[in-house]
């Protein structure tokens, strides 16, 4: 029996206090109701808007990395580990984040695609500031503009992502994700995920390629 997701704030969807005015207006929940690897590709240019502490905080997703089903064997969905109370989130509704911690230190953001009860995710890894840069270096003190974002525990931090936004729906404040630029296939740049000993060769992580924000080139 997989557990009451209701169990605690941690693990329970953020009850969020809309804005007065969303802007720029999120992408709907069916934008990531199809295969993981899809939805990665397809994030990359699109925006990703933080209000979370009442900051707020725009940039443009520049890599993304595809975890596909229980097929995936680097994936937290796998079929060996089963629906546990750390992947629950990653079963959940299309459109919903799934937060994790890595290393005991780094929160990481993900995006739950396809069918509830599949679990499959796109990580997001790394972007660009567009709006808000003063609070992401407040959150991040002493690193450079170009790593502000650049990988995906400091990505969350930035963005001041953390376990509480777990389960969150990602088309409402205080954390969504809106239309940004058209990527084209020619400034894109596919290779296998970073990190991971499983399914290593897989070519499930996408980038924009040339662009500085990018945590790893290869």
């Amino acid at each position: 029996m997989s557990p009451d997701p209701r169990a605690s704030a941690a693990s329970g969807p953020v009850r969020a206090r809309r804005s007065p005015h969303v802007e720029p207006a999120p992408l709907p929940a069916s934008f990531c109701d199809r295969p993981a690897e899809i939805v990665a590709r397809e994030l990359l240019g699109a925006l990703l808007v933080s209000e979370v502490g009442g900051e707020r905080c725009v940039c443009e997703i520049v890599e993304t990395e595809a975890y596909i089903g229980p097929e995936d064997e680097a994936s937290h969905a796998a079929a060996r580990f089963g629906r546990t109370a750390r992947n629950d989130a990653m079963f959940g509704p299309a459109g919903t984040a799934y937060v994790y911690l890595i290393y005991g230190v780094h929160w990481c953001l993900n995006v739950v695609t396809g069918a509830e009860g599949f679990g499959a995710a796109v990580l997001l890894r790394a972007a660009r500031p567009v709006e808000g840069i003063e609070a992401m270096r407040a959150r991040r003190p002493g690193r450079p503009d170009r790593d502000l974002l650049r990988g995906p525990g400091n990505l969350a931090r930035a963005l001041g992502v953390d376990a509480a936004l777990n389960r969150h729906p990602m088309d409402a404040p205080p954390l969504w994700i809106a239309p940004g630029r058209t990527v084209p296939d020619a400034e894109v740049a596919v290779g296998p995920r970073i990190g991971i000993t499983r399914a290593a060769d897989w070519p499930l992580r996408f980038w924009v390629a040339g662009d500085p924000h990018v945590s790893k080139t290869r």
